[in-house]
């Protein structure tokens, strides 16, 4: 099979398996709801039958996401491997020995379900409809402990589903005609395609963290995780930068911050 078969067949493997999660969710939510009605009708046997089914259909998202997180993982690692540089025995994460920094490749710790199969809001919406996960690959487990004693974590992903060719010039979708540095923007399509967002931790059980809104894409690689910490990264003397310079300010703020409005 030809390299471009291959590389073909891998996309469209990206795409199906968060797609294949989110019906089977679908059907999880239906099920329950007809275990519920057939339990009130006084069929139990139904009941107990449908809820063997909801419990066989969650098994095998977990092992849908599990695929999600190796996809991106094993296609990722066999991307970047240097000749003669295979899987040597290192924990990931650790720069091997003979590793040049500056060479350094990240890898994904898990993965990141939210309802967003087709489109994703531009920020995460505190209140946003539907359940937002982080599944951390459980060799990281052990990483979560403490970590629900915090109100809010960044989010640091890797922007998978962008192909767009990076421009050091921008024009950010909320301001038209503007012109800025990509570094002065909050463009996805950058040179390295890493996503950061600040999300609200509602609980942690296990190796998965339930968040508010979080504005990706559902299948997102998770890269990591760390604690906003009050005091250290809330400045009260932040500015708003050339957005200060923008005509009906106020009204583009709700854009950007993904605010519904009527005006």
């Amino acid at each position: 099979m030809s390299t471009q078969k291959v590389l073909s067949d891998i996309q469209k493997l990206k795409r199906l398996l968060p797609y294949w999660l989110s019906h089977n969710s679908q059907h999880i939510l239906d099920h329950e709801k007809w275990r519920s009605k057939a339990e009130s009708a006084g069929l139990r046997g139904v009941g107990s039958e449908l809820k063997k089914l909801i419990e066989l259909s969650k098994e095998a998202n977990r092992h849908i996401e599990r695929a999600c997180f190796l996809i991106e993982e094993e296609n990722l690692i066999e991307s970047v491997e240097k000749p003669g540089r295979g899987k040597d025995g290192i924990p990931a994460g650790e720069i091997r020995p003979d590793e040049d920094p500056a060479d350094y490749q990240l890898q994904p710790i898990g993965v990141i379900r939210t309802p967003y199969v087709d489109s994703a809001p531009y920020q995460p919406v505190i209140d946003d409809d539907g359940e937002f996960r982080i599944c951390v690959d459980p060799a990281y487990a052990e990483g979560l402990q403490d970590l629900d004693r915090f109100r809010y974590i960044y989010v640091i992903y890797l922007v998978h589903r962008v192909m767009r060719k990076v421009s050091m010039s921008v024009s950010p979708y909320w301001t038209p005609g503007s012109k800025v540095g990509v570094f002065a923007s909050r463009s996805p399509v950058r040179p390295n395609r890493l996503g950061l967002s600040v999300v609200q931790l509602k609980r942690v059980e296990g190796s998965e963290i339930f968040t508010s809104g979080l504005d990706v894409f559902d299948g997102t690689p998770l890269l990591d995780i760390k604690p906003y910490i009050k005091g250290l990264d809330s400045k009260s003397d932040a500015n708003l930068g050339w957005l200060e310079d923008l005509d009906d300010r106020e009204h583009l703020m709700l854009h950007i911050k993904g605010i519904p409005h009527d005006y």
